[in-house]
């Protein structure tokens, strides 16, 4: 299993909720929606609670999303997908993009499992 993770920000001016809106409602149905997406095995999003903002913009990330694939084979053949380019352009309609911070992994190595 390959794994690619993201730590997103939300666009100058947009406000929390109008992020947190954008990327489930859209920008998620259009991943899925793609040819890009039928290599994807699963997609996550995982936002950041809206009570933890607070009336200052704090400059902290906004959310991680996951996707995972098969293989690292999967992962190359989703963004070698020409659609891979309609998901990208959608980005910087929600996205700070200049601080989109990713990595792609491998297998995980569980150093603790539950007690």
């Amino acid at each position: 299993m390959v794994k690619l993770t993201c730590l997103i920000r939300r666009k100058d001016g947009m406000s929390p909720e109008e992020f947190h809106s954008y990327w489930r409602d859209h920008h998620g149905p259009l991943v899925i929606s793609t040819l890009s997406g039928s290599h994807v095995r699963r997609y996550e999003q995982h936002h950041r609670s809206l009570s933890d903002y607070g009336p200052e913009d704090d400059g902290q990330y906004d959310g991680v999303t996951e996707q995972w694939f098969e293989s690292m084979e999967e992962y190359r053949a989703h963004i070698a997908e020409k659609d891979f380019a309609d998901v990208w352009a959608d980005l910087p309609k929600f996205l700070d993009v200049d601080r989109l911070a990713f990595v792609v992994t491998e297998e995980p190595v569980v150093i603790l499992a539950g007690r």
